[in-house]
């Protein structure tokens, strides 16, 4: 099959964690013989126009608005644009069998220029507007809604999302959950680690520096584990963590509670170096909106522990890969932290059975099978007079 992803701001050749997701499922379809393009928009004026991948994904830059990196937020603007651009490819070059919209503004140039043409439209949220930030105004649930009801499929990764898209109206017929997956060569407990004093347990956690990751309970929960040091990898650059406004709190917070000396903060890590990091600890604690973190790290052979809300509660299996206790209560955590602290057999045993879960059930392989599946239930339906739109 001919695939278009659409992507306006992630990218295959970009060195973040949704530029990596776009190019492993990208990477793995064409590994199973699909012909795949992904149109992203251009951010670079001197990057050509198409650069193609190793595995052989082509990369198309679109131009949409300036030739730079502009944050999601201003981005909607330009989707017409994008569209236009889209429509003029296809209705003059390679057309594909089915447009696969990552991102709600992707989806609303993918839905402006396949629809022109007959081609059927697939979506991928990744995030819904009711749980991220609220940057893009209250306008967001409504282009949502609206996206999930002209779309063909929408492919959610967990029944959560699925919850939360039927909340905001989108038909549940239309809905179909595909786990993300994890590449298990890159993330493996085999390679380099970072550096760490050997004699200290070493907890790591990972997400953007703002209230609703839980790092707080992180913080408090550390009273617990006195023998224990905390990682978090997430926020700016490393360089602009000191004027942060989450990693002051934060910072504030561990003064409070008496573990500023076992706390530290990395700041934003490129993705490829993260197995590293992973390495390193001795635990993940994960919280509910990170779940790719802690499907990454049991990957590399590391226990969970996590809140038991969310889509962790479909990636860690309680009492099998990690330990899952109720959200919001730090004490809990921290004793759930203290007794795997303790007890190096059950961390060994969670962490042969996170490493044998990651492998079998969230390979890109068997993602993309799955995803292939979606398109293939598609039928293209060509438009008569796909020659005569302008």
């Amino acid at each position: 099959m001919h695939i278009a992803m659409i992507s306006e701001h992630a990218s295959p050749l970009g060195v973040g964690e949704q530029d990596a997701h776009l190019a492993d499922l990208s990477a793995a379809l064409a590994e199973q013989g699909h012909d795949v393009r992904v149109y992203t928009r251009r951010e670079d004026p001197d990057v050509a126009e198409v650069v193609v991948t190793p595995s052989g994904v082509h990369v198309v830059h679109v131009v949409a608005g300036p030739a730079r990196p502009l944050p999601p937020d201003l981005l909607l603007p330009h989707m017409g644009e994008f569209a236009r651009a889209l429509g003029e490819q296809w209705r003059h070059g390679w057309v594909p069998d089915v447009a696969h919209a990552h991102f709600w503004t992707s989806g609303l140039a993918a839905v402006t220029a396949a629809k022109q043409i007959g081609i059927p439209v697939v979506q991928s949220f990744h995030e819904l507007g009711e749980v991220g930030e609220a940057a893009y105004g209250p306008s967001r649930s409504g282009y949502e809604r609206a996206l999930g009801r002209a779309v063909d499929r929408v492919v959610a990764q967990t029944q959560e999302e699925v919850q939360g898209l039927v909340r905001i109206g989108v038909p549940r017929a239309r809905l179909i959950v595909v786990p993300s997956g994890v590449d298990s060569e890159r993330f493996s407990p085999d390679g380099p680690a970072v550096q760490r004093d050997p004699d200290r347990f070493r907890i790591l956690s990972v997400g953007k520096l703002v209230e609703r990751k839980g790092f707080g309970d992180v913080i408090q929960a550390m009273r617990y584990v006195p023998d224990a040091e905390v990682v978090v990898i997430g926020g700016p650059s490393p360089e602009q963590l000191p004027a942060d406004p989450g990693a002051r709190l934060l910072r504030s917070m561990a003064e409070q509670f008496k573990v500023a000396d076992r706390f530290r903060l990395v700041g934003s890590v490129p993705h490829r170096d993260m197995p590293s990091w992973y390495r390193s600890a001795d635990l993940l604690v994960a919280t509910p909106w990170e779940e790719q973190s802690a499907l990454e790290a049991m990957a590399c052979g590391v226990p969970i522990v996590g809140q038991a809300s969310g889509a962790l509660t479909e990636t860690v299996v309680d009492g099998l890969t990690g330990d899952l206790v109720p959200a919001r209560d730090p004490r809990a955590l921290g004793g759930a932290l203290r007794r795997l602290v303790n007890d190096k057999v059950r961390r060994f045993t969670y962490a042969t059975a996170a490493l044998d879960r990651a492998r079998q059930a969230y390979s890109w392989k068997r993602v993309a099978a799955q995803i292939g599946s979606v398109y293939t239930g598609l039928r293209r339906t060509p438009a008569p007079v796909a020659e005569d739109v302008a």
